[in-house]
């Protein structure tokens, strides 16, 4: 799944392509994929673009003041082509779900593989309208964001710190990859009670947060979309990394397994040398 810095690069890339165009059709291969009904498709065609932008994990391409605003979800992807085919996309005999064809014939579509469909995708008037982009929480790489805001988060949670970096209505943009990376760089169990962490141990996580997630944004800045995903893995330290050395410690890797997703973490540098168990079973390894 894309995260801040993937989707940032994606944002920083469509803006400067679509700088100056307009939207010529806006066509769908999967109805399902779009969740609002009006304004409808048609209503782009002729639409100049007036920039694009990003809501935690959400982009928007705003489109003389209609937004079209989609979520790239797990398997979701962008493909930008400088000619875009014009043969037309008939429902489910490809991975496409909707494209975008702009005034000089350039344009994208959003893909998405596998049989779970969560790829979605609006047409907004006003991005309120959006629910995922109204309930998200603060940008944590604006300027706003101060370790005193960052605080209050945490203390008025009593998850563990894992879960809350994770919720998108608590901090915006930030997924299952960048949470690991951000715990072990702050070593930090990932399992820690937010509301419990003393103040050195927020000071490192804020630290570890900013500087993880603008590290990997100055990675992705520049390159093409289908590099993105291969970069992103590339700079993993621990995330999908179960069983190798870890970079820092030289421990191996471990893993904790759940229904539909897993993380990644070294005992050594983050909880002690104890290893966690599956939280399946039971809380801890003793």
């Amino acid at each position: 799944m894309p995260e801040l810095p993937e989707v940032q690069a994606l944002v920083d890339f469509l803006d400067e392509r679509l700088a100056g165009l307009a939207v010529e059709t806006l066509e769908l291969a999967s109805f399902s994929v779009l969740k609002t009904f009006d304004p409808p498709p048609q209503s782009l065609e002729g639409a100049p673009v007036d920039g694009v932008h990003r809501h935690g994990k959400f982009l928007d391409i705003d489109c003389d003041g209609t937004h079209l605003v989609f979520h790239l979800a797990r398997a979701g992807w962008l493909r930008f082509s400088e000619e875009l085919p014009r043969t037309m996309l008939r429902p489910g005999k490809s991975p496409i779900a909707l494209r975008l064809r702009l005034s000089d014939g350039s344009g994208f579509v959003l893909t998405e593989a596998g049989t779970k469909k969560s790829l979605a995708a609006y047409l907004v008037r006003d991005l309120a309208e959006v629910p995922g982009v109204a309930r998200l929480g603060p940008d944590p790489l604006s300027d706003d964001f101060t370790r005193a805001v960052f605080g209050e988060l945490l203390a008025e949670r009593s998850a563990q710190v894992k879960g809350v970096l994770r919720d998108q209505s608590i901090i915006a943009g930030v997924g299952n990859a960048y949470s690991d990376e951000i715990l072990h760089v702050a070593r930090l169990s990932p399992f820690a009670l937010a509301a419990r962490l003393t103040d050195t141990e927020v000071d490192a996580l804020y630290e570890a947060l900013r500087t993880t997630l603008q590290r990997a944004v100055e990675t992705a800045s520049g390159k093409p979309a289908a590099q993105l995903k291969d970069a992103k893995r590339a700079g993993m330290r621990v995330h999908g990394r179960t069983g190798e050395e870890c970079p820092v410690c030289g421990d191996v890797v471990r893993e904790v397994s759940f229904a539909d997703s897993s993380l990644q973490y070294c005992a050594t540098c983050q909880t002690g040398g104890k290893p966690l168990a599956d939280r399946r079973t039971s809380k801890f390894l003793k």
